[in-house]
Formats: C-alpha cells, structure tokens, sequence
C-alpha cells in the first residue's frame, strides 16, 4: 500500500536532482497538484509524478511530464540574472 505524504500549499517544488526551484504547490488535492511554474503559470500535475516529499520541497520526476511543461520548467530561470 503507497505511503501517504504531506504536500502542502507553497512547499517548493523541483525535479529530480535538481538544486533550484522551479515553482511552488498552488493547489493539493487528492490525486493532483496545482503547481505555479516561475514565468509559465499554474499547471495541474498527477500525483504519480511526485517522487519524494521532504522539507517543505516536492520533488517530481520530469521524464513523466508532457514536453510543453518539461520546456517550462527548463526555462523557469530565464528571466533571471545569475551573479
């Protein structure tokens, strides 16, 4: 039987192996979350894609997302400037 984890709104999401941010939880619900990706908006996700919840950080497992979210995701810091 899977285990139940807490996801809460605001927790900071990241993919897999991932160091940076790249959104943050909008919205949990029972088999979905609402997730807000920096420069793209709001995108409902599975739950399945969620690999690990810890910290206050969901991280997720990109290669389960469709291409349109995985390229946002990849350009979520694109408007930043980086020191």
């Amino acid at each position: 039987m899977p285990t139940k984890v807490q996801v809460n709104v605001g927790d900071e999401v990241f993919a897999t192996g991932s160091t940076d941010a790249f959104g943050a939880v909008r919205e949990v619900h029972a088999h979905e979350l609402v997730i807000d990706i920096e420069g793209f908006g709001d995108v409902r996700l599975a739950a399945d894609v969620v690999t690990s919840v810890h910290d206050h950080k969901v991280i997720i497992d990109v290669n389960k997302l469709p291409t349109a979210v995985r390229d946002a995701i990849a350009h979520a810091h694109d408007g930043e400037d980086r020191y």
